[in-house]
């Protein structure tokens, strides 16, 4: 249910609230007090490994907020945090036990992907989507423009396993995969989001070396030239498409105004860091020090439009990068309670190592995937939550399974 939320349309944004509840945080409730009573009832507990992962965070997390400059403030995204990265993924871990229940989920995620996908699809056919050079032809799923890399995130994690399922899958099985692998793809390059493009091909990079180099080779050419297809057969968004792309090589030479905006926030970030360096300004205090310490050029706002929520100009309320945001407002102390997390999976995954296990593929895929996208941007939104779920299920894989148990299967 918490996957499938994901999807509810968030409706008209309110840019001016700091704290948004969407459908996705309401299901998330529910999913941790039926965790916390299934716990209590069955006797279940979480591995030990994982109070080694999760556990530094949540105090780095406390340290942060009790310091702050404004606690109460910082209040709202405690919660926030330990929501994504605490609860979610301990109430993942407390209620998936088998390898049934993590097709379910890994099912559901998929799901939510191909919703969002043909939505997404769907917007750029009828011209409906976000703006880009203006016109609307940019997708962008039930999320909208006010959360423009939503959609390519939720798809992108669909990719992951579909593609994982795929490679772990025998003989003719992994056929029907291929009209949704066609789906899914179609709508990542239709959502003009370079960050996620870069973040999903190096995931589905890793996946197919771990399972087999001579088979990324073959991959590799084979999606070279399918690529080349897709892009001829767009038409007129062909042109959007390689204005993208040719963006991206040219990002440190001559970045466009998103880029050079994303630049001098992060410089903002390593500023306010700087000064404040052991525990930062405060969860959620980077708004109220960013136009003290921001360079001149930073713009103002970024501006959005889609048929929901029309002409919006969004103020700039992060440096988007994940490490940074927590630096800035956690400090030392907190980056260090943050790296612990995400290196700790990550090198499970890498201890683990179940080249042959659709759940192990998708896990190595994701963790490669969440890496690289925090380095472009940070959480928020409704697709946040689904990030939790994932984090929280690639611990069930690599933290509460023996790596000598290998299983094509889910």
């Amino acid at each position: 249910m918490t996957v499938l939320a994901v999807c509810v349309p968030p409706g008209e944004a309110h840019i001016d609230s700091s704290v948004q509840v969407t459908a996705g945080d309401l299901a998330a409730v529910v999913l941790v007090c039926g965790a916390a009573v299934t716990a209590l009832r069955d006797g279940r507990r979480l591995p030990s490994r994982g109070l080694w992962v999760f556990g530094p965070l949540l105090v780095t997390l406390t340290i942060s907020t009790l310091c702050a400059h404004d606690p109460a403030a910082s209040l709202a995204g405690f919660v926030r945090v330990v929501e994504i990265f605490l609860l979610v993924p301990a109430a993942v871990m407390l209620t998936v036990r088998r390898r049934h229940d993590i097709a379910v989920v890994a099912g559901a995620v998929v799901v939510v992907g191909l919703v969002q996908a043909s939505i997404g699809i769907w917007q750029v056919l009828t011209g409906n989507g976000a703006s880009f050079t203006g016109r609307l032809t940019r997708a962008v799923g039930t999320f909208g423009a006010v959360d423009i890399m939503a959609m390519a995130t939720v798809v992108g994690y669909a990719m992951v396993i579909v593609v994982a399922a795929a490679l772990a899958w025998p003989g003719r099985r992994r056929l029907v995969l291929l009209p949704l692998a066609a789906v899914l793809g179609l709508a990542l390059v239709l959502s003009l989001s370079r960050g996620v493009w870069l973040a999903i091909i190096a995931g589905l990079a890793v996946m197919l070396v771990a399972r087999s180099r001579a088979l990324a080779w073959r991959m590799a050419v084979g999606t070279s030239a399918a690529a080349i297809v897709v892009v001829c057969g767009l038409g007129v968004q062909s042109s959007a498409f390689a204005e993208r792309a040719e963006s991206i090589a040219a990002s440190i030479s001559t970045p466009d105004r998103s880029v050079g905006d994303r630049f001098s926030l992060w410089t903002t970030a390593v500023t306010i860091w700087q000064d404040h360096p052991l525990v930062g300004v405060g969860v959620k205090g980077f708004p109220a020090y960013r136009d003290g310490y921001a360079p001149l050029q930073l713009s103002s706002a970024s501006e959005t439009q889609d048929p929901v929520n029309g002409y919006l100009r969004q103020p700039l309320l992060s440096p988007h990068n994940q490490y940074l945001l927590v630096l800035s407002e956690q400090g030392v102390l907190g980056l260090a309670g943050f790296v612990v997390l995400l290196g700790a999976l990550a090198w499970r995954v890498v201890a683990v190592r179940r080249r042959r296990d659709a759940a192990w593929l998708a896990g190595a895929g994701f963790m490669t995937v969440c890496l690289m996208t925090f380095v472009y941007g940070d959480l928020g939104g409704a697709s946040c939550v689904l990030t939790g779920v994932l984090v929280g299920l690639t611990g069930v894989v690599v933290l509460t399974t023996r790596p000598d148990r290998e299983s094509p299967q889910w």
